[in-house]
């Protein structure tokens, strides 16, 4: 099966957007006290990697399907 550039750029985008968005969480500067802001501590960036992750998965799950056949 030959994989063209753009399949190589299509399945290098969740991996990439998963990664910064765990350098971003790891990177993260809490403060010491217990009134956090919101509920959860995961700033805007870390957030917005995290989801162009979830975006940019189908082109990993089509890759998962057809490999199953």
């Amino acid at each position: 099966m030959a994989v063209s550039l753009r399949d190589c750029l299509s399945l290098a985008a969740a991996p990439v957007c998963a990664l910064l968005a765990l350098v971003t969480f790891a990177t993260l500067q809490l403060p010491l006290c217990s009134a956090l802001p919101g509920a959860v501590p995961i700033d805007g960036m870390a957030l917005m990697y995290a989801l162009m992750s979830l975006f940019h998965l189908p082109p990993w799950l089509v890759r998962a399907a057809r490999s199953r056949t």
